[in-house]
């Protein structure tokens, strides 16, 4: 096996903040189902208020994102620079699109009278989701730079290592998502 296949993708410092994310999660998570425990019965009513459906497509946007991050990555590091910043552009508007779901996803909660004030659920429930699409936020303009940045040629190695590194935190926000989900609309 060779030293390049046993390298870590990024940089060092991409992974101590995707680690960081990571812990602070897992504390929220604790939180969210210590809760939970404490009250089953408000959680399972409020939890009926959300929309699966809805978040089946947010599901599906960014799992095909990631696709296409990881398209986009393997694209610059063939130095087919049109594929990849096509990939990262099209992972972008996903996102994008995942955003302005949950922006309706709120709008609907909150005109139905359903605000982080109205009970635990809801409001672990919008810290959760509303921590969560800002760190998407965050991936979808990192996004747009990679497209920018995979137009060039060539890329050099410190700039591969800042695409992989990226894409790391783009997964993060989808794995995220991933554990969100369930968590908040199936677990009973």
């Amino acid at each position: 096996m060779s030293v390049e296949a046993k390298r870590v993708p990024g940089e060092p410092g991409v992974w101590v903040l995707i680690l960081g994310e990571m812990v602070v999660f897992a504390i929220l998570f604790a939180t969210y189902l210590f809760y939970r425990g404490q009250e089953p019965g408000t959680f399972a009513s409020a939890q009926r208020a959300l929309s699966p459906a809805v978040g089946v497509v947010m599901t599906l946007l960014l799992l095909t994102a990631s696709l296409l991050v990881v398209i986009g990555v393997r694209a610059v590091g063939n130095g087919n620079t049109s594929t990849a910043s096509r990939a990262f552009l099209a992972a972008a508007g996903l996102g994008a699109a995942f955003a302005g779901l949950k922006f309706f996803d709120y709008h609907e909660r909150v005109v139905h009278g359903e605000t982080p004030s109205t009970n635990h659920f809801f409001q672990y429930y919008f810290i959760l989701t509303g921590i969560h699409l800002f760190h998407l936020v965050i991936g979808v303009g990192v996004l747009g730079v990679l497209a920018r940045l995979s137009a060039k040629q060539p890329v050099s190695a410190h700039q591969f290592a800042f695409v992989e590194g990226a894409a790391c935190y783009w997964h993060m926000v989808d794995m995220l998502w991933i554990v969100l989900f369930p968590l908040l609309y199936f677990l009973r």
